[in-house]
């Protein structure tokens, strides 16, 4: 958000500027050169004292008012030929020079003027020409009013704009603040704003967007609920159904199929507690946040896996410290992560943790398994998402493991991000939890 204001504020600048010099070019072509013409006013004096004063006199007594004006003047006055007042006046002055006009020269605080067109002063006047060195003149300040002038209207177009820009940047802050508020689940958040705000139109259309999704997130949250509790009511009937049935039946092949079936309930009731436990990672205000040691938690999980034919090893590095989250929901997204490396490796499974220079925590969960091609990378998290459907039953599972995982991370401001594994050969699963949880 700065950057855009910081960038306009350059932008006007960089404006003013150009507008500045636009305007001194334009002066210049048709009124001339204002540095000439301030630099003219102030030799005023040496240039009214030699054509009222010296100009007057007659052919007989130029000269001598010349001397005389030379002896009174702190200008410097000199006659120089034509052709070296030729070689040291600007190349754009040599026809003003020609015709007789007074040429200035501020750089050099010069002054050069054909002393006659037609030698009538003296003789071979007409390839002479008047130099008045040490002019009064004094560029610094004129050129420090002409920056004055020019920090005056710089201000006087800035402030308008400034106080004119602090309202959309405040109003812009308001957006972006609940923009953060509303991604990180505060489905509540809205930007509140005075109709009379010059982005009032687009936060009130922010608003209606943001209702519009807290209700469909609501109903979305009440469908799943609802769903999975009127669930419960039939599975339980039909587990105590097959409890019933499974102890009347006598034939070997009926209490096998009854067997199958009272598996195929299990499964669903399974698939009811996990829908459920998906509508709880609903926002950041469902963790129960509490400082605990990182390194045990990792050990209960791994303890906490199911018998498998896997080797599973522990690589937990030695300053792992403790960490604010919420120990029971990352232990599951930990444990879900385990238990799908356990469903697809090949012989082993690696558990690593260690903190980085940055002041993270990461935790990686790789194996040896056939791994996870980069194009389904993206949607592996996406609920009931799996790799193989052929393998649902051999598998087990409902796609439901992975993207309570990654919530479960989300929730706590980390990542959950899909990688190689450089030593196994099979997928890597990459824990990073942020320095803010990290104690």
């Amino acid at each position: 958000m700065n950057r855009i204001f910081f960038r306009f504020f350059v932008l006007v600048m960089l404006s003013i500027t150009a507008a500045t010099f636009v305007i001194y070019l334009a002066i210049s072509q048709l009124f001339g050169d204002p540095v000439e013409d301030i630099a003219r006013r102030q030799a005023a004096a040496p240039i009214v004292l030699l054509q009222d004063y010296v100009d007057r006199a007659g052919p007989d007594e130029w000269l001598t008012r010349l001397n005389k004006a030379r002896e009174t003047s702190p200008v410097r006055y000199d006659l120089i030929d034509l052709d070296e007042a030729r070689q040291a006046v600007p190349v754009g002055t040599l026809a003003e020079l020609e015709r007789g006009d007074v040429v200035i020269v501020p750089a050099t605080r010069t002054l050069y003027r054909r002393v006659d067109l037609n030698g009538e002063r003296y003789i071979g006047s007409e390839h002479d020409v008047l130099r008045a060195t040490n002019l009064p003149i004094d560029l610094a300040v004129a050129l420090q009013k002409e920056i004055v002038r020019f920090v005056i209207v710089a201000l006087a177009l800035l402030v308008p704009i400034a106080l004119w820009s602090r309202s959309h940047w405040q109003g812009l802050q308001v957006l972006s603040r609940v923009a953060d508020e509303f991604g990180a689940g505060q489905l509540d958040a809205r930007a509140h704003m005075q109709p009379s705000a010059s982005i009032y139109p687009l936060a009130e259309r922010i608003n209606h967007m943001a209702d519009r999704i807290a209700n469909l997130l609501q109903s979305q949250k009440n469908l799943l609920h609802s769903v999975s509790h009127e669930l419960r009511t039939p599975i339980a009937r039909l587990e105590f159904g097959l409890e019933l049935l499974s102890a009347k039946a006598a034939d070997p092949a009926l209490e096998k199929r009854i067997k199958a079936m009272e598996g195929d309930v299990a499964e669903l009731n399974d698939l009811v507690n996990e829908l459920l436990g998906m509508a709880r990672l609903d926002s950041a205000q469902s963790l129960q946040l509490a400082p605990f040691t990182l390194g045990p938690m990792l050990r209960d999980c791994v303890q906490a896996l199911p018998p498998s034919p896997h080797t599973l090893g522990c690589a937990l590095g030695d300053e792992l410290g403790s960490v604010e989250a919420d120990r029971r929901l990352l232990g599951r997204a930990i444990s879900n992560l385990l238990r799908n490396a356990q469903k697809y490796a090949g012989q082993r499974i690696v558990l690593s943790a260690a903190r980085t220079e940055a002041g993270r925590v990461e935790i990686a969960i790789e194996d040896d398994g056939p791994g996870i091609p980069a194009e389904d990378r993206a949607r592996i998290f996406e609920p009931f998402y799996r790799l193989d459907r052929s393998r649902d039953r051999a598998t087990g599972g409902f796609g439901l493991g992975l993207s309570i995982a990654q919530k479960a991370v989300v929730l706590h401001g980390g990542t959950l991000q899909i990688d190689e594994s450089p030593t196994l050969g099979g997928a890597r699963f990459i824990i990073a939890l942020p320095p803010e949880r990290v104690l």
